[in-house]
């Protein structure tokens, strides 16, 4: 019997490797210590429209550069050959999204964006992922690189989570699991399918 029988993936950071320079992006938008899309989603027209095309802009140009993480592919490859179901959720917009998976020939059995009105650190578009694959809380993992990934995870009630350590090796401790590469990441995932 399966232990694992659907995987959550973010996506920058996670799935591609992008750069974001998040504290120049939050200081043009003014968020003020809130998250981007929230503060975003409070905001009154224009100023909304006027911000979101500012965060548009920066998210396109670092998504244009977006390289794929080393060994992803394989990884992908396991798991579709295990059976096991692939969610990719990411509070970047579905343009960019499906910019990246054709540029990089990669797809997942559920793909959530912000359009989906769901988004970390929120639980619930991982619980919309478990609902859709008819999976229980503990037959699914999460795999991201930031607290935003292991806030809806545990938000979720989905106690394994990796965390994907970052280029400069910043440790992300949470009481999670770090690893370092994608490789070793399929031999931790491989103990539970």
């Amino acid at each position: 019997m399966k232990l694992i029988k659907g995987v959550i993936f973010d996506m920058d950071g996670t799935v591609v490797d992008v750069l974001y320079d998040w504290k120049r992006i939050k200081q043009e938008l003014q968020t003020e210590g809130e998250p981007i899309l929230s503060h975003l989603q409070n905001l009154e027209e224009p100023e909304k429209t006027e911000k979101r095309i500012i965060l548009e802009r920066y998210e396109g140009e670092a998504t244009a550069q977006a390289t794929l993480k080393k060994g992803i592919e394989k990884f992908l490859a396991f798991l579709k050959e295990k059976a096991i179901k692939t969610a990719l959720v990411t509070n970047n917009s579905r343009k960019n999204v499906d910019f990246l998976l054709d540029k990089f020939n990669l797809s997942f059995d559920l793909v959530l964006s912000r359009e989906a009105g769901l988004w970390k650190p929120s639980g619930a578009p991982f619980l919309v992922v478990l609902e859709n694959f008819g999976i229980q809380r503990k037959e699914c993992c999460v795999i991201g690189d930031s607290h935003f990934d292991v806030k809806a995870a545990k938000e979720a009630g989905i106690k394994q989570i990796f965390i994907l350590a970052n280029k400069k090796g910043k440790n992300i401790s949470f009481g999670v699991e770090t690893v370092r590469t994608v490789k070793e990441l399929q031999e931790k995932i491989s103990n539970f399918i």
